[in-house]
């Protein structure tokens, strides 16, 4: 969460981990004291807390008691990630906890509202959507569903997709990216560790913490992504804009294939719905998100299907905003 200059292979997603990153995948706790924070005031409200209304409201819109840590999905500088059980609802989740500290740190308050705000506005199949949003006297959480696989863990382990399963992919990110062009909002991370999969195999685009709003006709200039994806309009300082998010989806359909997909010139890219509909590729595919999800994906299913199960070791939350950094690092990694 939080702009960043060339977040280079940082994980900032509520996935699985893979390579090159510090993350602990539904590790079992050691039990370990919450030190317990003073509840917050309600009146006046102190500026640490009123600098993040209202994306962040100041209690919890619901039972976030009855919320039991299941283990721990990432690690990182952006913050921590759990994984959760809500007790009440018997659905499993993630919650992003970042400290308030970094982000007035980095100067990032405006992009983690901003990040907030734009996850508000959007609702689409092929979107990671954000459930609820509170703070505490030091964290700010973003809870969401939990997904156990991303694209990047999955090309990992099974390799070189088919190409009828790169096809899929490619139709499914073309409509969401397309979905979130003409709200006027560009992602500028699209890549493999931010694309979730769902029960069924089908992808959710995630981590909006360096996605604007930049309505058509407008420029951006600040460098920001992951270094591999980046267009070169970017790494350049700019202008650009949306056609910068079909440089990084090239690169991500390059990586899951082979061939030449990358125009370094933004005018001469695939970047309207009608060009992918049109293109030999993707001769036969349906561009409808119903027709895309009628069907589950077999091999993603069959992946997940011979993943170890979570373990059965768990903690409850006290209080949501106790000190997590005290038990959220393994004894046996530290």
């Amino acid at each position: 969460m939080g702009a960043v200059s060339c977040r280079k292979g940082q994980h900032a997603q509520m996935a699985a981990p893979h390579k090159g990153h510090q993350f602990l995948h539904q590790e079992p706790l050691e039990p370990a004291p919450l030190l317990i924070e003073k509840p917050l005031p309600e009146w006046p409200v102190p500026q640490f807390i009123n600098l993040f209304l209202p994306e962040f409201p100041i209690r919890p819109l619901r039972g976030h008691q009855q919320l039991k840590i299941l283990g721990l999905v990432a690690k990182g500088s952006f913050g921590t990630v759990l994984k959760v059980l809500d007790c009440g609802q018997k659905a499993v989740f993630v919650v992003k906890v970042v400290p308030k500290v970094k982000v007035l740190q980095r100067d990032n308050l405006r992009q983690c509202k901003e990040e907030v705000s734009i996850q508000r506005q959007i609702s689409h199949p092929f979107v990671h959507s954000l459930g609820d949003t509170w703070q505490g006297k030091r964290h700010l959480f973003m809870m969401c569903s939990y997904c156990s696989t991303d694209l990047y863990s999955l090309w990992s382990a099974v390799g070189c997709f088919s190409e009828a399963s790169i096809r899929l992919f490619a139709a499914e990110l073309i409509l969401v990216l397309c979905y979130l062009h003409d709200f006027g909002i560009i992602h500028r991370d699209v890549k493999m560790e931010n694309i979730l999969l769902d029960e069924r195999g089908h992808l959710k685009l995630t981590d909006f913490g360096l996605s604007r709003h930049l309505p058509q006709g407008t420029r951006a200039y600040t460098i920001c992504g992951t270094l591999q994806y980046m267009a070169p309009e970017v790494l350049s300082g700019g202008p650009y804009n949306h056609a910068a998010d079909w440089w990084s989806l090239g690169v991500l359909l390059f990586s899951l294939s082979t061939g030449k997909l990358l125009c370094q010139n933004p005018l001469h890219r695939l970047r309207y719905l009608h060009h992918f509909q049109v293109h030999p590729f993707f001769r036969g595919v349906a561009f409808d998100t119903e027709l895309l999800q009628k069907h589950p994906v077999n091999f993603v299913m069959e992946t997940q299907a011979t993943q170890p199960s979570p373990s059965s070791e768990s903690m409850f939350f006290k209080d949501f905003d106790c000190n997590l950094e005290s038990f959220l690092v393994h004894p046996s990694l530290a």
